[in-house]
């Protein structure tokens, strides 16, 4: 079986290479100009511990492994379906060839009334997203252990504080579990294997425990909280993962797959 996340990863560096050609000031003075003018944005951390639900609501077109899942989904209007709807704050895919999504999305959810934090969930592996993550309106950025190398991960982490940004540090495996220690706002358990992109909620269960104990201090005094990612469509399943320690849970495919995402959130929070 090909592995999906280098398949992704091999592209998204044609694509990084291909936009520096393009615009050769995009990660210098230009760039750091009009980031620098950027307001304060929502925190996904604050929101998360202040949620009675703490779902992340993704927008989501398609997925590698599946294929499309909504192609006529429109950013004007399912995101602000989801905020008057009850979600803590939104997930927005933005990479193109592979999830159907552009930075665009989350600059038209914003013009559309959405004022929820924002995750620009992508494949980060250049400083350069970073400034584009800020330049479209996203409070937090998803970083992902098995893309980067720890030393990398930490330059990626910095800049996106420096920026304003607050980071999602996904881990899938205990051998990444060490990278929780770097100092993100935000942990995250992604249930998807990366590779086959085959989904098992329990693995956020089987790493709960580790991940507590790596980062005690940060999560009793709530400077990091632990996300539960992909995989979940059942209200007790959330449930019990808020009893293992868990405040936020990225809920996409489930409410993507509905004729009415909002709709369809409203329902499954009413099950909580």
């Amino acid at each position: 079986m090909q592995d999906i996340l280098q398949q992704i990863i091999s592209t998204k560096r044609e694509e990084l290479a291909a936009f520096r050609a393009a615009s050769s000031s995009a990660s210098g003075s230009v760039c750091c100009g009009n980031a620098a003018t950027i307001t304060p944005r929502p925190s996904l951390r604050a929101a998360l511990l202040a949620s009675k639900t703490g779902i992340i609501a993704e927008f989501k077109r398609r997925s590698p492994s599946k294929g499309w899942i909504k192609q006529d989904g429109r950013a004007d209007i399912i995101p602000l379906a989801y905020q008057q709807n009850g979600a803590a704050a939104l997930s927005i895919l933005t990479d193109t060839q592979y999830f159907g999504g552009s930075d665009d999305d989350i600059r038209t959810a914003r013009q559309s009334g959405v004022t929820l934090p924002v995750l620009y969930k992508n494949f980060v592996i250049d400083e350069i997203q970073l400034y584009q993550a800020v330049l479209c309106g996203a409070s937090a950025v998803l970083l992902i252990a098995a893309c980067l190398t720890r030393e990398k991960c930490k330059s990626l982490l910095d800049k996106a504080h420096e920026l304003g940004l607050e980071v999602l540090l996904e881990m899938h495996s205990e051998a990444e579990l060490e990278y929780a220690t770097l100092g993100p706002e935000l942990c995250g358990i992604n249930n998807r294997n990366l590779g086959s992109f085959v989904t098992n909620v329990d693995n956020s269960f089987r790493l709960a425990e580790r991940l507590r104990s790596i980062c005690s201090e940060a999560i009793a005094t709530h400077k990091t909280v632990l996300v539960s990612e992909s995989g979940i469509s059942d209200p007790a399943v959330v449930r019990e993962l808020s009893a293992a320690g868990f405040n936020g849970f990225l809920i996409g495919e489930n409410f993507m797959r509905t004729p009415d995402p909002g709709a369809a959130l409203r329902d499954f929070i009413a099950l909580l």
